[in-house]
């Protein structure tokens, strides 16, 4: 069993990309600046955000964050996208999912500007995504890409099941292992909560990628000899060792699990902090493109 290591990875990531800010800057070029949009007062959004924050300011990148109460309307959180998309100091920016419940998440997101929407969930940028054509790719599903590849693990042939059919993972995950590129070529069996008898799937998984919110989930009867189990799972659950009284954990049983595996990402260490550094490349790209005065 190998480690996937996110971590380090990501570290390693993150020191390219501020060498090339680096770059940039002594060019006489402009500091990558992300903005964070953070409604009410989510703690794993409000910690996510952080670390994203952090993670600027080690690439060199300039940040900022607007908060605003969950209690705001739609009008105004849409009034901000539209700043935003005007201000050309701002080379990228994210709303933070998930939103309240009495606002059009996707309303908002069609809203902002495919130039700027370096979460890369603008329909605009998944349809260049399943062609195959230059965009902004979602952060999670790059981030697991760059992870394979760095790790020198080759695709092709393989069968990938993944489960969980969201727009953030699922549904850009089975595009992306699918396409004809390295890694990719796989062939993609995508589950969700309405298949039948998962476990008939899930055996036959050289790569397994879980991504359903759910502990645990995946245990080591789901899992054939010598695959590659990725966890992107985020949860937290009572851990009375703790002195937080909590840990987090992933949609996979990692300690039974891993047994089998040749290669599994851990959680926390895994999967998240790619996302990080994915969301990082695409704002360097959008800083680039606007010091060319393409957008």
């Amino acid at each position: 069993m190998n480690i996937l290591d996110g971590k380090a990875t990501s570290i390693a990531l993150q020191e390219e990309i501020a060498a090339e800010v680096t770059k940039v800057i002594a060019a006489g070029g402009k500091r990558p600046h992300l903005t964070a949009v953070l409604i009410g007062m989510d703690p794993a959004s409000r910690a996510y955000v952080g670390h994203k924050v952090k993670a600027c300011a080690k690439a060199g990148f300039e940040s900022s964050t607007i908060e605003r109460g969950k209690e705001i309307s739609q009008t105004e959180l849409l009034e901000i996208v539209r700043t935003l998309n005007n201000d050309k100091s701002v080379d990228g920016f994210i709303v933070q999912l998930p939103l309240p419940d009495h606002i059009d998440a996707t309303a908002v997101i069609e809203a902002i500007d495919p130039r700027k929407d370096v979460d890369g969930f603008h329909p605009l940028n998944v349809g260049n995504m399943s062609l195959g054509l230059p965009t902004f790719l979602p952060a999670t599903p790059s981030g697991i890409m760059t992870l394979l590849k760095r790790h020198g693990i080759v695709t092709e042939g393989m069968h990938a099941v993944i489960i969980g059919r969201s727009d953030i993972v699922g549904n850009p995950m089975s595009v992306l292992l699918s396409r004809n590129s390295e890694p990719g070529n796989c062939t993609v069996t995508q589950c969700h909560s309405r298949t039948v008898d998962l476990k008939s799937h899930t055996l036959k998984a050289d790569i397994l990628i879980a991504a359903i919110g759910k502990p645990h989930f995946i245990t080591s009867d789901m899992v054939k000899e010598g695959a590659i189990v990725i966890d992107v799972g985020i949860n937290r659950i009572s851990d009375s060792t703790r002195k937080s009284g909590s840990r987090l954990t992933g949609d996979v049983d990692f300690d039974n699990v891993a047994q089998k595996c040749s290669w599994i990402t851990p959680v926390p260490g895994g999967v998240g902090p790619m996302t990080i550094a994915s969301l990082l490349e695409n704002t360097l790209q959008a800083s680039l493109q606007n010091t060319d005065g393409i957008s």
